[in-house]
């Protein structure tokens, strides 16, 4: 039990970092996110069933997302679409063509296939058992993407991103292109999704044109249960906390499923909660938020009496 919520809190944290991106960093919501994930899972199953190198299918399926990212801020940026609409229009798009590259059909399965898991299942099952194995593989994997980003957030094009997402306005004014930086923010969020998929597609042993459904609200319950977490300003906790909220949303997700029928919850009512998670976690950050700013200001007070008080001495 407990190692299939570390699986799957860490193999869907790949998706909630590329979430993380557009909504915290870039400020940019992206509902993309939803054709994008089985994009990557389609493209890894097809490659895998004919045959192609692994190692060059994973890479396939991120440019996919890559390029379906790219899309969806070209027409942001050249038709001047809202985002919301621009990533709902790049979402329905996609279903279509999903179901094009798994061959017009909205199933593939995998069971039998040659693939990475299995590969790492095949060398470290014998040693920690199967469900273990992939466990390690899966912490090495968002553990070096996590270090990636974190020292692609500390480059100078990392930090204008993040800045164009405070103040769009005062990076236009150092004479950057914001179109460029939504270009590659928005794309590189849509090639971790998609990545994600691909994984997704080789652990559950197919490829589905609807396993991207709500995926949206599954990786922003992560970063916000992350948020909720930790309080930090720094790239590398930032990071920390969205992996961690996806292993703790993949724990509440297991609980509801295996023992809400106590409180009479149905797989049905997982949706549901979801919501209201977001929403609690939305509640707790604004609180936070007013809290700490009323702090800042009592010290602000506090500061000015005091300097006042010296004044008139």
């Amino acid at each position: 039990m407990i190692e299939g919520i570390l699986v799957e809190g860490l193999l869907y944290g790949i998706m909630a970092l590329g979430v993380f991106i557009t909504f915290r960093i870039l400020d940019f919501p992206d509902l993309s996110v939803d054709g994008t994930f089985p994009l990557g899972a389609a493209i890894m199953g097809v490659s895998v069933v004919n045959g192609v190198p692994l190692v060059l299918a994973l890479l396939m399926a991120f440019a996919g997302g890559l390029a379906a990212g790219a899309v969806t801020a070209t027409i942001h940026n050249k038709l001047k679409v809202p985002n919301l609409l621009a990533g709902i229009l790049t979402m329905t798009m996609l279903w279509s063509i999903n179901i094009r590259v798994l061959g017009n059909r909205a199933n593939l399965p995998l069971l039998r296939q040659n693939t990475i898991l299995s590969q790492v299942v095949d060398l470290l099952g014998p040693v920690v058992g199967p469900d273990w194995a992939v466990f390690v593989f899966f912490l090495v994997v968002s553990l070096l993407i996590k270090v990636l980003l974190d020292l692609f957030f500390h480059t100078d094009l990392g930090l204008t991103l993040g800045a164009m997402g405070d103040n769009q306005q005062m990076v236009v004014s150092q004479g950057v292109n914001p179109e460029w930086l939504k270009l590659i923010g928005v794309g590189l969020s849509n090639g971790l999704v998609a990545l994600s998929g691909a994984f997704a597609a080789q652990y559950q042993g197919f490829a589905d044109v609807n396993m991207g459904q709500s995926i949206i609200i599954a990786g922003l319950a992560s970063v916000m249960i992350g948020e909720f977490l930790l309080q930090s300003n720094r790239i590398g906790l930032l990071t920390v906390r969205v992996l961690l909220g996806s292993i703790v949303y993949r724990g509440i997700m297991f609980l509801g499923r295996y023992y809400g029928y106590y409180i009479n919850l149905t797989p049905n009512d997982l949706r549901l909660i979801t919501g209201l998670l977001i929403i609690a976690s939305l509640i707790v950050s604004r609180y936070r938020t007013e809290r700490n700013e009323s702090a800042r200001l009592r010290r602000s007070l506090r500061a000015a009496s005091s300097a006042a008080g010296k004044g008139e001495r």
